[in-house]
């Protein structure tokens, strides 16, 4: 899984990743995005962009969001591989890991 999504996008969603990513792999759930782990091609282009810094190369995740490592996965379970977030549009689902009490 190349990039990854933390939680300092919960409840923002500016989406402005949305529109870099050349492959559209980048899907809306109810309260934060995911990066497709299968469709993400690691160009980067997402990563600058982000207004809230939430998006990390997975060997970047800081240690205390290393679950969303896992959970970013776990999203898209049940999806597959659409081959891209606008044929699907937004998912009314999240899998957001328990970070303690910041939720």
């Amino acid at each position: 899984m190349p990039f990854v999504i933390i939680d300092a996008c919960i409840d923002v969603k500016d989406k402005t990743c949305v529109s870099q990513c050349p492959v559209d792999c980048i899907y809306e759930g109810g309260r934060k995005m995911y990066i497709h782990p299968d469709e993400c091609i690691e160009c980067g282009a997402c990563e600058p962009v982000c207004p809230v810094n939430a998006i990390f190369a997975m060997e970047d995740v800081p240690a205390d969001q290393e679950p969303h490592i896992a959970s970013n996965s776990l999203f898209f379970e049940g999806l597959g591989s659409p081959g891209g977030a606008e044929i699907i549009g937004p998912q009314d689902r999240d899998h957001i890991p328990d970070l303690g009490d910041r939720w």
